[in-house]
């Protein structure tokens, strides 16, 4: 009997929690979504955004063959200006660094490969 009332108890809190929780929601379904500019901002963004197309359109248009690879040309050196490049001493370090683990991998894929040889040999037989 007593668990049968806890039962009933927690199911109507339950219920008084969602009726809250459903009113809580309703409340806000009526409010109208604030906008930040209005319609007037968004089509001048749109226009804006539209303006820039043509106009990339218009500028791409207009250059011929030579004037892309030079303007490419020049994107080009704009981006390395932006690159950090090493100092000389990191850049040697850098280097130990590769090459040592180089070294390391190729010294663990020539012992595989020798035991991995060595064991097909032994396996099939050596008849030299």
């Amino acid at each position: 009997m007593a668990e049968s009332n806890r039962r009933g108890e927690d199911a109507a809190d339950d219920r008084l929690d969602d009726e809250a929780f459903d009113g809580a929601v309703d409340d806000d379904a009526d409010e109208e979504p604030v906008s930040r500019g209005g319609t007037a901002t968004r089509a001048r963004r749109r226009a804006d955004v539209e303006d820039d197309k043509a106009k990339a359109k218009r500028d791409t248009e207009r250059v011929g063959f030579f004037g892309r690879i030079i303007r490419f040309i020049r994107e080009v050196v704009a981006e390395l200006r932006k690159v950090i490049w090493p100092t000389r001493k990191e850049l040697l370090t850098y280097t130990a660094v590769v090459v040592a683990f180089v070294t390391v991998m190729l010294t663990i894929v020539a012992v595989l490969d020798f035991g991995f040889a060595k064991g097909v040999l032994w396996v099939f037989g050596n008849k030299s």
